[in-house]
């Protein structure tokens, strides 16, 4: 694959996972924090609503890192990117039952102002996003040495 197609899909992949871990990162390790200051009803309204802004970023990221890591993977062959493609479809999968059950269930009880029941799903979500964060940060860990792996 030549330079011209590969700079963009890397640049693009890179960017992609970015904002997937980066955002997870934000809101597991600041707004977690800084919104347990709020009392529940403001606390589960405001992650409703962060995570309504969020969750079309991280099906966007998801879409591209998959376009883009197919392409990359006619050009890059090596023992990690198999990692890579592991971790990625593990994060993903975590991700599409967080969205379509805990994240859904979390809206509609904010929605209803059940606030108890708001906050079990929270909890749900807090626990798939810091397992997903930590994926995310060994995939990263593997996307960036992967290539010195073998080498002596």
């Amino acid at each position: 694959m030549s330079n011209s197609i590969l700079v963009p899909l890397l640049m693009a992949h890179t960017l992609a996972a970015i904002i997937w871990i980066g955002g997870m990162f934000f809101a597991y390790m600041a707004l977690r924090p800084a919104a347990s200051l709020l009392e529940p009803p403001q606390r589960l309204t405001l992650w409703d609503a962060a995570f309504a802004k969020f969750f079309p970023w991280v099906w966007l990221s998801i879409l591209t890192l998959f376009i883009t890591g197919g392409g990359l993977m006619t050009n890059i062959k090596a023992p990690f990117v198999s990692v890579m493609i592991i971790l990625g479809c593990i994060m993903a999968a975590i991700f599409v039952y967080l969205y379509f059950s805990p994240y859904k269930k979390l809206s509609s009880a904010v929605e209803a102002q059940n606030f108890p029941a708001a906050g079990e799903q929270l909890a749900k979500i807090r626990t798939m996003v810091g397992i997903n964060l930590i994926i995310g940060l060994i995939l990263a860990a593997v996307a960036t040495t992967g290539r010195y792996w073998l080498m002596t």
